[in-house]
């Protein structure tokens, strides 16, 4: 039997440099995607632009725009109703960063993990 128990790895040797620098290439692939989905804005908005509001590509609120004139402060009702709005246009801006986040990242931390998981899931 051989002493190297790698061997049957893939032809007798096992470079852990060459694995070691494969791993830091990708952590600073990711660090960069990252990066630019911090600075990446998405736009979720609700009826007709009544409400819109922004995060950026990690789903961190960014800005709230309430169109003039449709809401009345005084009526407990409408004020509801903003509520809801907001959290439904949040929610709308939320799911587009999660989409751009799993195109950026996707290729990054799924193509190279074990099991091939999604970003947040490494699949062990």
């Amino acid at each position: 039997m051989s002493q190297n128990p790698f061997e049957a790895l893939g032809g007798g040797g096992f470079d852990m440099n060459a694995l070691l620098q494969q791993a830091q290439q990708m952590q600073e692939q990711l660090a960069s995607a990252q990066e630019r989905l911090a600075d990446t804005i998405v736009d979720g908005t609700v009826a007709g632009g009544a409400v819109t509001v922004q995060v950026n590509g990690v789903g961190e609120l960014v800005s709230v725009d309430i169109k003039a004139g449709g809401f009345d402060g005084g009526n407990p009702d409408d004020l509801t109703d903003l509520g809801d709005m907001i959290v439904a246009a949040y929610r709308d801006a939320k799911a587009q960063a999660d989409a751009l986040a799993g195109e950026t990242l996707g290729p990054i931390a799924g193509g190279g993990l074990p099991g091939g998981g999604a970003p947040g899931q490494l699949g062990f």
